[in-house]
């Protein structure tokens, strides 16, 4: 695959930057040699090789999921640096 200039302009609007001169010259020979790493990969015989889904054979072991309660209404309240009768008070994050 040949890395045009068109593609690393794409590239670069896609992430919000912008490459000038020898700076977006350096990026193509750097993706040039990226795309050169990978396409050694294809050299691989995957013949008979297993897709590798997990990487051990070892199965987790979950707790059982149940609801518990570990703090009152109080406690939580307890050490808010504001707080309303029942609720936290927070600056206000939303502008209608």
């Amino acid at each position: 695959m040949e890395v045009s200039e068109e593609l690393i302009d794409h590239i670069a609007h896609l992430s919000r930057l912008s490459f000038e001169g020898a700076e977006k010259d350096a990026i193509r020979q750097d993706m040039q040699r990226m795309i050169a790493f990978v396409d050694k990969l294809s050299e691989l015989d995957t013949n008979g090789v297993e897709p590798l889904i997990f990487m051990s054979e070892e199965v987790n072991r979950l707790r059982p999921d149940e609801a518990v309660q570990s703090t009152n209404h109080e406690e939580a309240l307890f050490n808010a640096p504001k707080k309303d009768s029942d609720y936290f008070r927070i600056p206000k994050v939303l502008d209608k």
